[in-house]
């Protein structure tokens, strides 16, 4: 019944198996991808005919995961998974970064590819096992595709490369980077590091680079018993010969042209005229102009390419190393915690920061458990900020993964929550935008937290490296425009300090670039990140001596673990109490840690007062403020140090002889009181006969231990 194909190899120490012909038959290509416990089914369908006048490349990549593969129910409401996690779409983007480029030029009809998470053994993240899962169902399904490839994770523990940590190890490492690519080479990289070199970075590529080969072969060799016939590629016709010589003919001079104008809104005015112009003959002609408007990219592409190799000069007329003009501000925001605006070129990113408590912290709902995080930035992409009206909604992919990467590049050098016990909330405005706005973002995130109070290690910067390659050379582009990602070959990202890198993103739009390549655009980002960090000391050279005004201030206080329970209360009743009477935030912890938010000091000072007060134990001969909470025949009971109550006898209410209590005291008065021991049961004895209570002093002296006034007092005031 099943035709079932199975190969399995050591991988890192573990069993990595590849399975197919059981599950998913009916799909074009189908393969269970275990590694360790880890478990995930990767399927692939093709559309076998591409939508007339399609001009673009449909392939979306979904990765779920499904809440049973770790035995877990999903949270909420429904009891069943939603909307993708940020996990998800994280995922979803690192396996379609690397075979997005390995499927033959002008292939046009729909793929798409699905992982599915069926068990989670909580040590093997099910990320790697994806891609590898992915990769070989692509090689097994018959659609065109260069690969395949598979992918690594590295970490760097104590000087030495580790393949494919596992969860527990990457506590201890100082390096998560996932490398994924060819036989041949690499494609993409996706990391985060604590400062590490450029040469460790490199390091770390080369050594997952080469560490996933034998991968590579396993699937080569599942293939070879499994795969599908290969799909035929329709060969251009001399009609698309016809029209795209045509199209350079009528329009190459006018668009090369156009790419002589730097400013980016006046040149693409210009290249939609000469678009428009070119179209308008062909029509004229009777040639296919939707075959021409495909044409028309690559006619782009080829000019600016080659006008790069050929005069060292980009379209806004720097060289291939000049970052462009930077401009840094902070604290434009009057109420914000912390803001700034990060200008480079045409390039804008206004970053707000904002502190709060750890009520602000964000729940994680993950196949690992529930877990907190609190450091979250944000970044948006409004359509105005490349000059178009588009459609306003939640956050998609892209801007999912640029947030996820400015945050990788500035998570590293934030303080310890111990030593900056806040909730940080980062958020990113692309206001203008020409290319690597995820690079400002970064840049922006550094100096909103700095102006914030937020004591970083040290300012981060980050910048985008482009590269133009061709048969007779290559080119690597420092700080790359918008139009320069679009028609170059890598978009690589590096972002991190004067000490070293904290994050490095790269996706190459080709087969593969070699070590030497990455080497060159390694040491030339260096140079423009450190050119970046000088430009944005003229704002900000270190963090804020202090929280705005309006930030809250948060002071933690520890008491002991067994009187955690007195300061909740039954039901949480004292601490709801506290937290309405005070306006304070307040958060504890199982260890006995309370942090009291607020921006009014005296109203923290009130919180811990009465903390301090429900927690500390009743002192012999000392004097307390407090209030009368009943009062009966036989004396007045007082409550103090918070929720403590202890009782004043009648004898002890005043000097002199008291026949009802109420004579004194009523419910609600404050009156001080003096601890004068406990009984047999632990129950506090007050006098209130020995305070002064106009002035809170102890006349014990004056009055007597106990009934009435000292003898020789009274005898004195008998002689006058």
């Amino acid at each position: 019944m099943f035709n079932f194909f199975r190969k399995e190899i050591d991988w890192g120490g573990r069993r990595l198996v590849l399975e197919t012909g059981k599950i998913a038959r009916q799909a074009d290509g189908a393969v269970l991808a275990s590694y360790g416990d880890t478990v995930v089914l990767c399927t692939v369908v093709g559309v076998k005919n591409a939508k007339p006048g399609q001009d673009f490349f449909p392939l979306t990549v979904n990765y779920q995961e499904k809440s049973f593969a770790a035995g877990r129910i999903p949270g909420g409401f429904f009891k069943r998974e939603g909307r993708p996690s940020e996990k998800e779409t994280l995922v979803s983007r690192l396996i379609d970064r690397p075979i997005r480029p390995l499927f033959p030029h002008g292939f046009r009809n729909e793929v798409q590819v699905v992982a599915t998470v069926l068990s989670h053994d909580l040590e093997n993240d099910p990320d790697i096992v994806a891609m590898v899962g992915c990769s070989a169902a692509l090689t097994l399904s018959g659609i065109p595709f260069l690969g395949p490839i598979a992918a690594a994770r590295v970490g760097y523990v104590d000087g030495a490369y580790i393949l494919n940590p596992t969860a527990s190890q990457l506590g201890d490492s100082v390096l998560d980077l996932v490398v994924a690519g060819t036989e041949a080479g690499v494609l993409m990289v996706e990391s985060e590091a604590r400062e590490l070199s450029e040469d460790v970075m490199l390091g770390a590529v080369t050594f997952g680079h080469a560490q996933f080969q034998p991968v590579i072969q396993a699937i080569i060799a599942l293939a070879e018993h499994a795969a599908r016939e290969p799909w035929a590629l329709p060969e251009p016709t001399e009609a698309e010969r016809a029209v795209a010589a045509r199209l350079r003919a009528v329009a190459r001079d006018a668009v090369a042209e156009a790419y002589q104008e730097r400013a980016k809104a006046a040149r693409h005015d210009k290249i939609s005229a000469a678009k428009k112009a070119a179209m308008e003959q062909l029509a004229a002609e009777g040639l296919d102009t939707e075959l021409a408007k495909g044409f028309f990219k690559e006619m782009e592409a080829d000019i600016v390419r080659n006008a790069i190799l050929d005069t060292g000069m980009r379209i806004d007329g720097r060289d291939t190393r000049t970052v462009r003009p930077i401009v840094a501000e902070v604290g434009i925001l009057p109420r914000a915690h912390g803001s700034a605006l990060f200008t480079r070129g045409e390039t804008q990113a206004l970053c707000v920061a904002t502190l709060g408590t750890g009520q602000d912290e964000q729940v994680i709902d993950a196949l690992e458990g529930e877990y907190r995080q609190h450091f979250m930035l944000h970044y948006n992409f409004p359509p105005y900020s490349v000059g178009e009206a588009g459609r306003m909604g939640s956050p998609g992919r892209r801007e999912i993964g640029h947030g996820k990467l400015a945050w990788r590049a500035v998570h590293p050098l934030l303080p310890e929550k111990t030593d900056f016990p806040y909730t940080l909330r980062v958020v990113s405005e692309i206001t203008e935008s020409n290319g690597s706005s995820s690079m400002a973002t970064v840049c922006g995130t550094s100096l909103s937290l700095m102006d914030a109070g937020v004591p970083l290690k040290r300012p981060v910067a980050g910048i985008a490296m482009g590269l133009i390659k061709e048969d007779r050379g290559y080119a690597v582009l420092s700080d790359i425009l918008g139009d320069e990602d679009h028609l170059g070959d890598m978009d690589f990202k590096v972002a991190g300090t004067e000490m070293g890198v904290t994050s490095l993103q790269m996706d190459i739009k080709i087969t593969s670039i070699t070590p030497e390549i990455m080497q060159v655009a390694l040491a030339q980002a260096r140079d423009g990140r450190l050119h970046i960090l000088g430009e944005m000391a003229k704002a900000l050279t270190q963090n804020r001596a202090s929280v705005a005004a309006t930030a809250p201030r948060i002071t933690t206080i520890n008491v002991p673990k067994e009187k955690i329970r007195e300061v909740i209360g039954t039901g949480g009743k004292v601490i709801r109490q506290i937290v309405e009477e005070t306006g304070c935030k307040i958060d504890i912890e199982d260890d006995g840690t309370i942090k009291i938010a607020s921006t009014d000091q005296a109203r923290t000072d009130h919180a811990i007062s009465w903390i301090k007060g429900i927690v500390a134990e009743p002192e012999i001969n000392v004097i307390y403020t407090g209030k009368v909470v009943k009062t009966a025949d036989f004396g007045a009971f007082v409550n103090f140090l918070g929720s403590r109550d202890g009782l004043v006898h009648v004898s002890e209410l005043a000097v002199g002889r008291v026949n009802k209590t109420t004579d004194v005291v009523n419910v609600g008065d404050s009156v001080k009181v003096k601890v004068i021991g406990f009984d047999d049961r632990g129950k506090v004895k007050l006098s209130m006969r020995v305070v002064d209570q106009a002035t809170g002093e102890d006349i014990t002296d004056k009055v007597g231990a106990k009934g009435g006034r000292k003898p020789a007092e009274a005898q004195a005031e008998t002689a006058d």
